[in-house]
């Protein structure tokens, strides 16, 4: 039987557990067989439709994200968002073969940075309408710059397009569009490439494994972040800080990976070796954009947790934790894994209080998550769901009821 009937399997038995069932009693609310169930729980049985995975779901009192995170889950519209139609739409732009075919000229490389810069400083304050109005303007004048230099110049040119194309394929991803964010980390690639910088390159692995991660790719992200770890070790052994926060920036994606497919060894094993790596930068820092550091290591060990279903883990570590010293975007990414905990043990008013510490922080990344549109519908379904309070949320954050 597939892995992916295996790791429901493994979910459900825990649900179940933790719920206090028997097999017995849990297939008798079913109005299946005991014999059904314990096929399911071991993965000899694949459940195919979704009206069956949703009645497991509701039956256990668990999402059905958590239950079966490869399944799609749609529960209520949500229009694209308007940075992610506009950041695909530059994508799909022929900006790189205009630019070869331009007049060459002078291009200030310098301040084209600078707005980069700017870009950044929005992408991780979740502030996604303004960081695409100002890529989408960004990308084709790089694209021109990249073209229109040479020698050092150039080298810094591309260098600058390709974080460009790195914030492009961060917001992307965070808004639901890996595809178009696959095409933004791989031109990204491309272009640290021809600017020398080994490391914008390894940062590019990192942006491409957060792609396969919202996409649920998981051999794709295991293969992009191990082959960069490996490819990294040498800097990592010298002492290189940069090399040392995107490996272990790396290593946590392995360990969500390994966590959403129930290989509780092999997660709690690759955040062990991120955990050492942070200690020996010995403070929080955010070489490549990637916030690496002793607070980002615990914010996904909570998450971690979460993925494993041990809400009970997740919210011990959380207790001891301060994020203030992280960006707007991962603390508000720390209060949504805070809502999927508490939702795990069925405190629907935690859950709501939760998610909305993080709305304040960083309204459009609760309004554009995909996480967030899916754990509100599965606690619209369950038991003290239904209250004002949760629907009233649930607009709030553009959900159509």
């Amino acid at each position: 039987m597939t892995d992916d009937a295996q790791a429901l399997g493994r979910s459900v038995a825990q649900a179940r557990k933790r719920r206090g069932l028997s097999q017995r009693e849990l297939a008798g609310l079913l109005d299946r067989s005991e014999t059904w169930l314990s096929q399911v729980e071991r993965g000899v049985r694949k459940i195919d439709r979704m009206s069956v995975l949703e009645r497991v779901a509701a039956v256990l009192e668990v999402p059905l994200a958590e239950l079966a995170p490869d399944r799609p889950v749609v529960a209520a519209t949500h229009e694209r968002p308007a940075p992610a139609v506009d950041l695909t739409l530059a994508l799909s732009s022929s900006n790189a073969l205009a630019a070869v075919l331009a007049d060459r000229s002078s291009a200030n490389v310098q301040e084209l940075a600078g707005s980069v810069d700017q870009a950044w400083s929005q992408v991780h304050a979740a502030e996604y309408e303004r960081v695409s109005e100002l890529l989408t303007r960004l990308l084709p004048a790089l694209e021109f710059a990249a073209r229109a230099s040479d020698g050092e110049v150039q080298q810094t040119a591309y260098a600058t397009l390709a974080r460009a194309y790195h914030a492009c394929a961060a917001v992307l991803s965070k808004l639901g569009e890996p595809f178009a964010a696959w095409v933004a980390a791989d031109r990204a690639i491309a272009a640290a490439e021809r600017s020398g910088d080994a490391l914008l390159m390894a940062e590019g692995a990192f942006r491409l494994a957060l792609v396969f991660q919202s996409a649920r790719f998981y051999d794709q992200v295991v293969q992009t972040a191990s082959t960069a770890v490996d490819a990294l070790s040498g800097r990592v052994e010298a002492g290189d800080a940069a090399a040392i926060s995107l490996s272990g920036s790396l290593l946590m994606q392995m360990a969500i990976t390994e966590a959403r497919r129930n290989n509780a060894d092999q997660a709690y094993a690759h955040m062990g070796e991120a955990e050492r790596l942070a200690q020996l930068l010995g403070a929080d820092r955010n070489d490549y954009g990637t916030e690496f550091g002793p607070a980002n290591v615990t914010l996904h060990q909570v998450t971690v947790a979460v993925e494993l279903g041990d809400a009970g883990r997740a919210l011990r570590i959380a207790s001891d934790f301060d994020p203030t010293g992280l960006s707007p975007e991962r603390r508000s990414r720390y209060h949504v894994e805070l809502a999927r905990a508490h939702a795990q043990r069925r405190d629907v008013p935690a859950a709501v209080t939760a998610i909305r510490e993080a709305y304040q922080i960083a309204p459009e990344l609760v309004v554009n998550h995909p996480t967030v549109h899916a754990l509100l519908s599965d606690l619209l379904r369950t038991e003290g769901g239904q209250t004002s309070e949760v629907r009233a949320l649930a607009r709030q954050v553009g959900m159509t009821l």
